[in-house]
């Protein structure tokens, strides 16, 4: 699997790469590490630079950055395995076929739109649109369900609803749980950092 090529591919001609993805046998650690790390590094590096160098508002701060970025990336690799192994469970409830390394597959994979829109955190004033174009994947998800979880057309629309509300809970519960965390170790609170500008 070529990183450049899979991204290119599954954002430009999903239908062809998810029925490509469905002959490879998912290897969860390769997706993993080989995959969803470099591809959320994008908006991690990004948060880094942003906050330390363009900043908003006048404020600035690598070590903001750094814990925006850090929860970015951390949040990404959990929200995949999270949300993959809620599909794999989910699956026999739509008449789908339980496999916990498709189910990593089509999370990993639906998310690369949001990975890549990542690289507008270097202004963080236009990091927004990074969600917004992130939206696309929930598309993919919609298209991978057939070919890699063997859903049927009239149990699709159920199974990806269920499916996003939750990879919504899980991703605000990470990044709130991780924010808190990150911003403690890193001794910051942005308001009282903010108010003394």
């Amino acid at each position: 699997m070529n990183l450049v090529e899979r991204a290119k591919n599954i954002i430009v001609t999903p239908k062809s790469e998810w029925e490509t993805i469905a002959n490879e046998e998912p290897n969860i650690q390769q997706i993993l590490l080989g995959y969803v790390l470099p591809l959320a590094l994008i908006p991690t590096i990004a948060s880094i630079i942003g906050w330390g160098l363009v900043g908003i508002f006048g404020f600035t701060s690598f070590s903001y950055g750094i814990a925006m970025g850090l929860v970015q990336l951390i949040t990404a690799l959990l929200s995949v395995v999270l949300v993959g192994f809620v599909v794999d469970a989910l699956a026999p409830s739509f008449g789908s076929q339980k496999n916990l390394g498709r189910a990593i597959q089509l999370v990993a994979y639906s998310m690369t739109p949001i990975w890549i829109a990542g690289i507008l955190n270097i202004l963080p004033t236009l990091s927004w649109l990074a969600g917004l174009i992130g939206l696309y994947g929930l598309f993919l998800m919609y298209l991978g369900l057939s070919p890699l979880m063997k859903t049927a057309e009239d149990k699709k629309i159920g199974y990806i609803v269920v499916s996003i509300i939750i990879l919504i809970v899980i991703y605000f519960v990470l990044i709130a749980i991780l924010s808190a965390i990150l911003l403690a170790i890193f001794g910051l609170s942005l308001l009282s950092t903010m108010s003394s500008y």
